[in-house]
């Protein structure tokens, strides 16, 4: 039987990319998971809250509360802070709205802030290089301004009632910084590092994050600084990239 020599040594580099990549893709499995689940119950649903309402070619500021049955929209007075909780000027009911094909504008605008992570970088074509797809390790804080839409209306069913549907849009524009790593070689660096190394990166930019119903999307326009001795001659110090990017809302 013929013998077999493994040089482990030799295998080190490629063992330790390996376990990079593994460690990438559980976290991205569990950002989207748990994006998923903060998403429904934080901006896709119609929650009880403040708002602007359209109706009928007017907007005023309301108070919505939503319950099983109804959706009670009571008067608001910003300047005061007054709810008129004796007087709701619309309260939908299903079976009230059965054959109605009225639509119910409801908006708001918040701060939001989530958690970052942009599993896909593209690059341009730099310095002789070709255009690159990088899949790295990295985690930022994102700050923007966001606007949610809720339009609802009424569905009739064969049966003779109606059901609820709300559908939503939503978008955010705002900057994002944090931490990653990028994979330095000789091949980015112009041939003047003669090893290869993670290093860690500064990263920041500006991001759009877009909400329709079930389905969200983040894109980002970032910049990264690598911060150790060879940022001088790594070939993307501070050029700009394109990223696909997954989020967690915090607020």
């Amino acid at each position: 039987m013929k013998r077999i020599n493994i040089d482990f040594l030799t295998l080190l580099p490629e063992m330790k990319r390996f376990k990079t990549y593994i460690l990438y893709f559980l976290s991205l499995a569990f950002v989207g998971s748990s994006c998923n689940v903060l998403k429904n119950t934080n901006s896709e649903e119609l929650n009880d809250g403040f708002y602007t309402q359209h109706w009928k070619g007017t907007k005023s500021k309301v108070y919505l509360n939503n319950d099983e049955d109804d959706l009670k929209v009571y008067p608001y007075e910003p300047k005061s802070k007054y709810i008129d909780t004796n007087s709701a000027t619309v309260i939908l009911h299903e079976k009230q709205f059965k054959n109605s094909k009225n639509n119910f504008l409801f908006n708001k605008h918040d701060l939001d802030i989530d958690l970052f992570t942009i599993p896909l970088k593209f690059r341009p074509t730099t310095n002789g290089l070709p255009a690159q797809l990088n899949t790295t390790l990295n985690g930022s804080l994102y700050v923007g301004y966001r606007t949610d839409h809720y339009l609802v209306n009424y569905v009739s069913k064969p049966v003779g009632n109606s059901i609820r549907n709300v559908n939503h849009f939503g978008f955010s524009l705002g900057g994002f910084s944090g931490i990653g790593n990028t994979f330095m070689s000789p091949t980015n660096t112009n041939n003047i590092l003669q090893q290869e190394y993670d290093g860690i990166v500064w990263s920041k930019g500006t991001a759009g994050i877009f909400d329709l119903n079930n389905f969200t999307i983040g894109l980002a326009l970032g910049f990264d600084h690598l911060l150790d001795i060879n940022n001088d001659i790594w070939t993307y110090q501070g050029k700009p990239w394109l990223g696909l990017a997954f989020c967690i809302n915090v607020n």
